[in-house]
């Protein structure tokens, strides 16, 4: 029952969270840093983006230790290169997010330590945008350009691709009517006897 709840491959499921998180994150940032101008404590209003810094972190890591499972079927399909060049990117969004997160945990202090804890934070940020797109990017050409889904496709026996099953089908049809056509055409065949003394 439970196993039926679980995406099966939890790969495409899980990646699509620290995404997220990743967009959202600098808009949280510059507003924890906008209230805390206007006098809100810093405790409270950086720690929703830090809390969501952890999410990103704990995120990326599933993501990365799934990808690691995916990518051992995967390799069937697609060649090492594109799948390294997403490995490499995604090893280094799980790296720089573990650092914002740690700078990030610093902003929870008062002070100009967590004043500039909170700025570098917010820039980290942004900088997870940028490394969330390379990310992103890679997963998706090695899904559109390089056909890693067929790797599970063709693994839970999907529909065969057209030239197949349906092309195969069509075939048998056509082979089946072109024999009738030549017995009606052989001369002394049943069928073309038949056809005579209708037309008689």
């Amino acid at each position: 029952m439970l196993s039926s709840l679980i995406p099966s491959p939890l790969h495409p499921a899980v990646v699509h969270l620290p995404i997220a998180l990743a967009v959202l994150l600098p808009v949280f940032a510059v507003g924890a840093l906008w209230v805390i101008r206007r006098g809100a404590r810093p405790l409270r209003a950086w720690g929703v983006a830090t809390a969501m810094f952890a999410a990103l972190s704990l995120s990326s890591w599933l993501a990365v230790e799934t990808g690691e499972q995916a990518g051992e079927q995967v390799e069937s399909v697609v060649a090492d290169t594109p799948i390294e060049t997403h490995e490499a990117a995604a090893e280094a969004f799980l790296t720089l997010s573990l650092i914002v997160l740690g700078v990030a945990a610093m902003g929870l202090r008062s002070g100009r330590v967590g004043g500039v804890a909170r700025v570098l934070g917010t820039a980290g940020a942004v900088a997870l945008l940028g490394a969330g797109w390379r990310v992103g990017h890679s997963g998706g050409a090695l899904v559109y350009r390089y056909g890693a889904a067929s790797a599970y496709t063709d693994a839970l026996g999907g529909p065969a691709p057209a030239g197949r099953a349906g092309v195969k089908g069509a075939g048998d049809a056509g082979e089946l009517r072109s024999t009738r056509l030549a017995d009606q055409a052989l001369p002394g065949s049943a069928s073309s006897d038949r056809h005579g003394e209708d037309a008689r």
